[in-house]
């Protein structure tokens, strides 16, 4: 039976978009594709995003990790899930919603900083616990929540760059999450799709001698 994390593990890293329009979306999607960074989690926080997990589902299939991010509510989980998101992330962990993305059967990733989080999150059953905003406390944060928590998966979320992505694994992270390093909204904005191809091309590379 193949582990529900080997998309996540192989894919590595996940690009937390967000953007102002549907159409902005799918193309920063696919310029941060063309850089080599596969995994894309389209948060609630962009218009439509269920039209956008669909699209890139249909345009790209199993050669793309497409999920969801910034799930906060139960009605986002379902149509997440209707759209084919193969993943659904949460910034928090609460009881009643995160049930409800288990419900689904989906891989879900909810959010927890402190140990008492960890440790709430992982009694809920989810499959990767989200460390956010992991910026506050780096790498070495990630390794001592290690202590306690050895064989917990951990995806550190915020403060992710080509340069301390080896320290992430390092440390212990199942897989990343990046954000403004990656999809960075200001290139979005502007439509500079060379940028965020240059950024996901960065990261893979890093990610390729991670792992060499």
């Amino acid at each position: 039976m193949p582990d529900r994390l080997d998309r996540a593990r192989t894919t590595g890293i996940l690009a937390v978009l967000r953007a102002p329009s549907p159409e902005l979306a799918l193309e920063a999607s696919e310029a941060i594709i063309r850089g080599g960074v596969t995994g894309i989690e389209v948060t609630f926080s962009t218009p439509d995003a269920p039209a956008v997990i669909r699209e890139l589902i249909a345009r790209h299939g199993d050669a793309a990790y497409i999920g969801a991010g910034t799930v906060t509510n139960a009605a986002q989980a379902a149509q997440a899930a209707d759209a084919g998101a193969e993943f659904l992330v949460s910034p928090g962990t609460l009881p009643d919603l995160t049930r409800t993305m288990l419900d689904t059967g989906r891989v879900v990733m909810t959010g927890a900083m402190t140990p008492t989080e960890v440790m709430s999150a992982l009694e809920l059953g989810v499959d990767v616990v989200k460390i956010f905003p992991a910026s506050l406390g780096g790498p070495s944060y990630l390794g001592a929540l290690r202590g306690p928590f050895p064989d917990a998966p951990l995806m550190p979320t915020g403060g992710v760059s080509p340069e301390n992505l080896s320290a992430w694994f390092a440390a212990g992270a199942v897989a990343v999450g990046a954000g403004g390093d990656l999809a960075n909204g200001a290139s979005i904005k502007a439509s500079d799709w060379a940028d965020l191809e240059q950024r996901a091309a960065r990261f893979t590379q890093a990610l390729a001698a991670t792992r060499s």
